[in-house]
């Protein structure tokens, strides 16, 4: 008989009743330390006092109403990220594939109002991982995620990572409107885009007059140490999608955008009816208006430093388990040489929570409020995971 709950899940045998910080309690007390954060969602960990206070506070007024009325929550944070960002203008989603179908409208739209409508064509790179929505998955094309959900939709071009060649040709295509990348491959596997590849990349859109779309919805909000990951490059897109971390555990993404390459989108083109609702927008803006306080960025940068150096001990200690480390901040991958699947299931035993990523790396994204004492025990939790793969593999 199929599970009530529909069994697309390989889920670990585990089941977190409360959390506090980076730590998560199972029923029976036992308590782990979450360096997965939700996927980078639980950006300020678990039952933050700041955000359950905001919660309940709106909860306690009202809940929904609909984008038929103006929402004042909404505006609040749109405003909060215009003035934060690139962007003059934001579209709220529950999701961040919401937000990256969002993104990939705008980029059509703006070709279609433009007068070209034949620019449709949107150029993405092996290893992406945009969300699992028809369109966000056609716009990736690994087979893993688009295995038996043919036909795809029509209009991506996919290229392999660092074929430059194939980029040029690309992007003097005809009928290619943007260029969609993450600045930090997440579920590909902790694969940083190089700064100067970047700014190439931004050269390149503006030499060809393309749109370039960033779906920073894992590397952004404060997760490298800086508020969106591509700032550290000095450019900026014309569109961006983000979510989990916005949210902090609550459902909210946005997609991001320039008024020039959001000029098609006017009232009609486009809708939610949950999206930025009042509850979303009143975590939303809280976790900004931390994420952005003073000091707060420069604390992820320093202890994301401390993470990799204490990261890079163990695969000193451990070379035949670990191979590297890399990655940005408090968005790291630990390289394995044993399947990265064993390292994840040791931290079970170890009471610590990782996140297996492509390429055989094991994801580490704590909440950005990660402590240094936690740090020190994860660090601590990791070695004795390694330990023993190694002794399973021996």
């Amino acid at each position: 008989m199929i599970p009530a709950v529909m069994p697309t899940y390989s889920r670990a045998p585990l089941s977190f009743v409360s959390g506090e910080g980076s730590w998560l309690i199972e029923a029976d007390g036992r308590r782990f330390l979450d360096l997965g954060g939700g996927i980078a969602v639980a950006a300020l960990g678990h039952a933050h006092p700041a955000l359950v206070a905001a919660l309940t506070e709106q909860a306690g007024r009202l809940w929904h109403t609909s984008n038929l009325y103006r929402i004042p929550a909404q505006e609040q944070l749109a405003a909060a990220l215009v003035e934060a960002t690139f962007a003059d203008t934001v579209f709220f989603t529950n999701s961040g594939a919401e937000a990256m179908e969002m993104a990939i409208k705008v980029a059509r739209k703006f070709w279609h109002h433009n007068g070209a409508p034949e620019r449709h064509r949107i150029v993405t790179f092996d290893g992406a991982f945009h969300g699992r929505t028809l369109g966000t998955i056609s716009a990736a094309g690994g087979e893993k995620l688009t295995r038996g959900f043919g036909p795809l939709l029509p209009g991506f071009t996919h290229l392999a990572w660092g074929d430059h060649d194939a980029l040029r040709a690309a992007a003097a295509h005809p009928e290619t409107a943007a260029i969609l990348i993450e600045p930090i491959q997440g579920e590909g596997g902790i694969r940083p885009l190089p700064q100067q590849c970047l700014t190439g990349l931004r050269a390149l859109c503006d030499e060809h007059g393309l749109l370039l779309i960033l779906d920073e919805i894992q590397c952004g909000m404060g997760r490298t140490g800086r508020l969106f990951a591509h700032e550290a490059a000095g450019v900026a897109p014309d569109i961006m999608a983000i979510a989990k971390g916005i949210g902090g555990g609550f459902p909210l993404g946005a997609c991001l955008a320039t008024e020039s390459a959001a000029a098609g989108m006017t009232a009609g083109t486009h809708g939610s009816t949950y999206g930025g609702n009042p509850l979303a927008c009143a975590v939303g803006s809280k976790v900004l208006e931390i994420v952005t306080a003073p000091g707060f960025l420069s604390q992820v940068a320093q202890r994301g430093d401390a993470m990799r150096a204490g990261l890079e001990a163990l695969v000193a200690r451990h070379p035949g388990v670990l191979s590297g480390v890399r990655g940005a901040g408090l968005m790291l991958g630990l390289g394995c040489v044993v399947p990265n699947t064993d390292m994840v299931e040791a931290g079970y035993a170890e009471g610590v929570l990782t996140v297996p990523g492509g390429d055989n790396v094991v994801r580490l994204l704590p909440p950005l409020t990660l402590t240094d004492a936690d740090l020190a025990e994860g660090l601590d939790r990791l070695d004795r995971a390694a330990t023993r793969c190694a002794a399973r593999a021996a």
